[in-house]
């Protein structure tokens, strides 16, 4: 048996000394180099004990070492396991203890921090950074040439973690052929070829960055240039040198802001994707006027990978996210009774494809819930099909938040908030925000005499949660609005603080 992924990475190289990678510290990384480091990865990793099926957690900062270790882990035949740079040590406790990975891979600065928390999981710690930590340097001693470790189709490659609206969070298990599959389907959907160079300044810790970014790259035999972070200095510096950019839509507000973004600065690029977050028809329209390139809107989720895009060729129509990907099947039903709605009717999307995970980790009883009889995943997502076929999301399911580009789940921050000392309760929403598509909002009702403020429950969260979870703001009031069954109406509260963050732009005008 074969390595299924890597193998299929090996078959697309185009030619040893084809560019992988272009890097902003000046190095360059050839497709033989990306096979020799991965491999020395995967030596290290072996030689610390790492088993097939074994999981490898990674937090660490954004760099060709990470990405080598990604496939490093492939190739060992282990699951990938990446989670967000701003966990806090709190967070990471919950994933180690879940996921129970034989190594866990951090920054050289979080170490001593997180040494704990590995210790508790029964996890060997490990450390990376660029050129540096106790892993890279296991790796200079290991050879460049590793016998890929037998993995099917069928076979866990990775294990990315997303939130409930209750409970803790559940992590989508992805096989080789989940990943592989949406790789080949993009690859030709958005026409990748060898010649194609990616300005990569996406993270690489969830589906976005790693999976849509990377595996599109290495699928097409194409190069990327892989920054650090999002920095506009930086995008525009390089992107003369790029032909395709991957971003979330607040890449494209703050590019906006650019005077340097014209039409002649942009004629030599192929294709802008946009995705992670809605889209707002003003900024597609507006990229459009000042570019003279129309945004190509995709979906996708952790558990699918890429379910629909805008097509390359064909009417990009703002506000939309295009098409079910070939092999993919989408369908939108009523959330109560499961029956399939016509065109342009209202409901619960759901997707069907090889591009769909294998069931949440170590969690059957969730699995089985959210998937359908005939093999469909049911999103949460509330979305139509109009009669043209494009797939309109029209909102989410379970409150869930998009800011920046990342998820956040009410429930997580509400209970945070709920345990503070003098806060009797709260709640989440999402309202529009200019910059990041959603602000993070919190609304508390505190007990009477209570010396609590919004400014102490925001210091407090400081401390407890990622700093995109972070309320943008947070307000005291005496009470939440309810229905007559007790219930929280969030869809209030929405209306309610819905203008907030206009309010705040344009008083700081």
């Amino acid at each position: 048996m074969a390595n299924h992924l890597f193998d299929l990475v090996t078959a697309r190289i185009p030619a040893p000394d084809a560019p992988f990678a272009l890097l902003d510290d000046g190095r360059r990384y050839s497709y033989a180099e990306m096979v020799a480091v991965s491999a020395r990865f995967a030596n290290a990793l072996v030689a610390l004990g790492v088993k097939p099926g074994d999981r490898v957690a990674v937090q660490v900062e954004k760099s060709i070492e990470a990405l080598m270790l990604y496939l490093g882990t492939i190739r060992a035949g282990a699951v990938f396991l990446p989670l967000n740079t701003a966990y806090t040590p709190a967070e990471i406790e919950y994933f180690l203890g879940d996921a129970e990975p034989a190594v866990f891979v951090c920054d050289p600065a979080r170490a001593e921090a997180l040494r704990p928390q590995a210790a508790k999981a029964g996890a060997r710690l490990e450390t990376l950074g660029v050129a540096t930590g106790t892993l890279f340097d296991k790796t200079a001693g290991a050879s460049a040439a590793f016998a890929d470790v037998a993995r099917g189709p069928d076979d866990l490659a990775a294990i990315l973690y997303t939130s409930g609206t209750t409970g803790r969070s559940k992590g989508a298990m992805l096989s080789h052929d989940n990943l592989a599959s949406n790789a080949l389907a993009l690859v030709d959907y958005w026409r990748f070829s060898k010649d194609d160079r990616l300005l990569h300044a996406l993270p690489i810790f969830h589906t976005h960055g790693l999976f849509v970014a990377t595996n599109v790259v290495l699928f097409a035999g194409a190069s990327m240039i892989l920054l650090p972070k999002f920095d506009p200095e930086q995008i525009m510096k390089y992107l003369p040198q790029a032909t395709c950019m991957m971003g979330v839509p607040t890449f494209y507000v703050r590019l906006l802001q650019d005077p340097r973004l014209t039409q002649e600065a942009t004629r030599h690029m192929r294709l802008f994707v946009s995705g992670s977050a809605p889209l707002l028809a003003e900024t597609h329209r507006e990229w459009r006027e000042r570019t003279g390139h129309a945004i190509l809107e995709r979906y996708g989720m952790t558990e699918t990978n890429m379910n629909t895009s805008n097509p390359y060729e064909g009417e990009r129509v703002a506000g939309t996210v295009g098409f079910p990907l070939p092999g993919v099947s989408a369908r939108v039903t009523d959330p109560e009774t499961g029956g399939t709605l016509g065109a342009d009717e209202i409901g619960m999307i759901e997707v069907k494809g090889p591009n769909v995970f294998k069931g949440y980790w170590r969690n059957p009883e969730k699995t089985k819930s959210e998937f359908r009889d005939d093999g469909f995943f049911i999103t949460g997502d509330l979305g139509k099909i109009d009669a043209a076929g494009y797939v309109h999301i029209v909102g989410r399911g379970k409150d869930l938040i998009i800011t920046g580009g990342y998820n956040v789940y009410p429930k997580e921050v509400e209970t945070e908030i709920d345990e503070m000392p003098g806060v009797v309760e709260s709640a989440v929403i999402g309202c529009p925000h200019p910059d990041f598509g959603e602000g993070v909002t919190a609304v508390v009702v505190v007990k009477p005499g209570a010396e609590i403020t919004a400014a102490s429950i925001s210091k407090a969260l400081d401390q407890r949660l990622a700093r995109f979870k972070l309320p943008k703001q947070v307000f005291i009031v005496p009470e939440l609005p309810r229905n007559t069954m007790g219930k929280v109406q969030k869809n209030l509260l929405r209306d309610s603080y819905r203008d907030i963050y206009a309010k705040s732009a344009k008083a700081g005008e």
